[in-house]
């Protein structure tokens, strides 16, 4: 039998071996603790966020999938992933409808929220397709690397130019949460904001030497409007314009050629207003569109007209067959109703706008 002494120093040897094997068990399993904690311990995601890294194009753009813009609230299914990850090196990005300068936008919103990375990394990647796309004139064609077509022209159409000159004047200055983007990014887009303000003076339009406005696509060698979709003509827009001119005016401290531009191109819009009718949409069944839209006179209305004739400012109208029309009721029911040929865009600009900026700049 063992005698006290024997019985306490086994106790004593068992604990420490206890102890021994403790340690042994937790340095074992620490490294495995450590990975479960970092693997729950995520960075917050944005499922909109996600979606739109699901269709960036490598280039760093976004497409426009059957010509409308990307519905980012839809969920994709796992079949759609696949699809998308396999399109990613098509080159079908497009600025049209606010492609890619909208995702920026959001992109960078949500990083600002979130912190995650991914999401300023593939706003960066945007930005800097933006600045490949910038051409030698300055201005920034509706697609790009695709050129076929109308697709390469300086496009003012539907704002895509201006949108992305936006884009570029928050991350020069660091606004609306771009100051999060790279430093080299950011001196590059204060170059390309430079250039799309001279590319902006050097398309506008010249109507007997006088300076007017500016058309929704201009050729990029020539700088001379262009036509694009075979109803959108060669014309002075009374609706691209508009854009261009709330833009010029954002400008600090404006050049006397900037303060011309605006200037003129208002000029023009006050000269070119239609007083004394309106646009009226009602439902006809007996048209292939099941509706109808038709000009009527109201004395308290005024209008533009999207397109303008490039030498005498007459309003003209045009549908698919590309032939210039004097009445909207001489097209197609079918561009009609889908495409608005008429509208109110100058409105805010010309009893707002501009008289605010005439008060800062205008001397």
């Amino acid at each position: 039998m063992l005698n006290n002494w024997q019985m306490i120093r086994s106790r004593e040897e068992a604990i420490v071996t206890v102890r021994m094997l403790v340690r042994i068990s937790l340095v074992s399993i620490l490294p495995f603790i450590g990975f479960i904690i970092s693997a729950t311990a995520q960075v917050p995601v944005d499922s909109v966020s996600e979606r739109m890294l699901l269709y960036q194009r490598s280039n760093g753009g976004w497409p426009q999938p059957g010509g409308d813009p990307i519905n980012y609230k839809r969920d994709i299914t796992p079949a759609q992933q696949q699809t998308l990850i396999a399109e990613k090196s098509k080159f079908d990005a497009t600025i049209d409808d606010r492609s890619t300068t909208h995702e920026i936008n959001h992109l960078i919103a949500s990083f600002n929220q979130t912190k995650n990375e991914n999401y300023r990394k593939a706003a960066e990647r945007g930005i800097a397709y933006l600045l490949s796309a910038q051409n030698t004139a300055g201005g920034w064609p509706q697609f790009f690397p695709d050129s076929s077509s109308y697709h390469g022209q300086i496009t003012y159409n539907d704002q895509a130019m201006v949108d992305v000159l936006w884009v570029m004047d928050r991350a020069a200055h660091g606004t609306d949460g771009f100051n999060v983007v790279d430093n080299v990014l950011r001196e590059r887009a204060r170059e390309a904001v430079n250039r799309g303000v001279q590319c902006i003076l050097k398309t506008q339009y010249r109507q007997q030497g006088k300076l007017t406005a500016w058309c929704a696509q201009h050729d990029r060698h020539t700088l001379q409007p262009v036509k694009a979709r075979a109803f959108e003509l060669p014309s002075l827009s009374g609706n691209e314009s508009v854009g261009i001119i709330q833009f010029l005016m954002h400008l600090d401290n404006p050049s006397p050629a900037v303060k011309q531009a605006i200037q003129a191109a208002v000029a023009w819009l006050e000269s070119v207003k239609i007083s004394g009718i309106a646009v009226k949409t009602f439902t006809d069944p007996s048209q292939p569109k099941g509706r109808d839209r038709v000009v009527v006179s109201d004395p308290t209305s005024t209008l533009w007209a999207r397109f303008y004739d490039l030498d005498t400012n007459r309003p003209f109208f045009c549908g698919r067959d590309s032939v210039k029309k004097d009445k909207l009721a001489d097209i197609e029911n079918e561009r009609r109703v889908g495409y608005a040929y008429y509208g109110t865009w100058p409105a805010r600009l010309l009893t707002i706008d501009y008289p605010n900026w005439l008060k800062k700049w205008g001397k």
